[in-house]
C-alpha cells in the first residue's frame, strides 16, 4: 500500500494507519542547525515502512539521507528520531542511513523553503550552476527582499550554506546552497 505525507511518497508492507502516525512524529523532529526545519521539510526522511524482518515480530524501518555525507548534525538527528519514537511507545524500529542517491535541495518541501526565508536564511534557488567560471546567482535578501546582493564566502555558518550580504540593507545572511 502506498500513501503520501506532505510531498513524500511512503510505502507500507503490512500496516494501514500507523504509518501516518510515524510520519507525524518525524515531523516533530527538527534540524539542530536550522531549528525551524523539521526533518520532513528538510527532505532527509526518504522512507518509512513496516518490515516484518526487522525483529522476530517485525518493526518499522526509517530511512534517512544526510544533506552531506559528513553532516555533523546527523548524529543528533538520529538520536532525536530515536528519542521521539521511544517516548511515544515505538520500540521496534531500525534507523537506516542511505547515501545514494545523494540528498538534493529539490527534496525540501515548499513549506520548508518558506520557513527558511522567515527564519532569515535565503532558501535554495533553482539548481546548482556547474559552469566553472559562472557568476554567482542573484540571491534575494530574506530581510528586505532586494536582489542587490553579493556573495562574501562560499561557506556560511554551516557547510550547506554560503554567506551573502545585501547591498541595500547592508545585512549579512546565509543562503542555503543548491545541490
Amino acid at each position: 500500500m502506498v500513501g503520501t505525507f506532505n510531498d513524500m511518497n511512503i510505502s507500507m508492507a503490512c500496516k494501514d494507519d500507523p504509518i501516518q502516525e510515524i510520519w507525524k512524529l518525524l515531523a516533530e523532529v527538527y534540524d539542530p542547525e536550522v531549528p525551524v526545519l523539521s526533518i520532513i521539510d528538510l527532505g532527509i526522511v526518504r522512507d518509512v515502512c513496516y518490515d516484518p524482518l526487522i525483529l522476530p515480530s517485525g518493526g518499522w524501518k526509517i530511512t534517512i539521507t544526510p544533506t552531506y555525507s559528513g553532516c555533523p548534525a546527523m548524529d543528533v538527528i538520529s538520536m532525536n528520531i530515536r528519542f521521539k519514537l521511544l517516548e511515544n511507545g515505538i520500540k521496534d524500529f531500525e534507523l537506516q542511513t542511505q547515501l545514494s542517491p545523494a540528498w538534493t535541495t529539490s527534496w525540501m518541501t515548499e513549506n520548508g523553503k518558506e520557513q527558511l526565508k522567515a527564519y532569515g536564511i535565503a532558501p535554495p534557488k533553482g539548481k546548482i550552476n556547474e559552469e566553472l567560471f559562472a557568476e554567482p546567482e542573484s540571491i534575494e535578501c530574506p530581510n528586505c527582499r532586494s536582489t542587490h546582493t553579493r556573495m562574501l564566502s562560499e561557506f556560511g555558518s554551516t557547510s550547506c550554506k554560503a554567506l551573502y550580504q545585501c547591498l541595500d540593507c547592508k545585512e549579512p545572511f546565509d543562503y542555503f546552497k543548491c545541490h
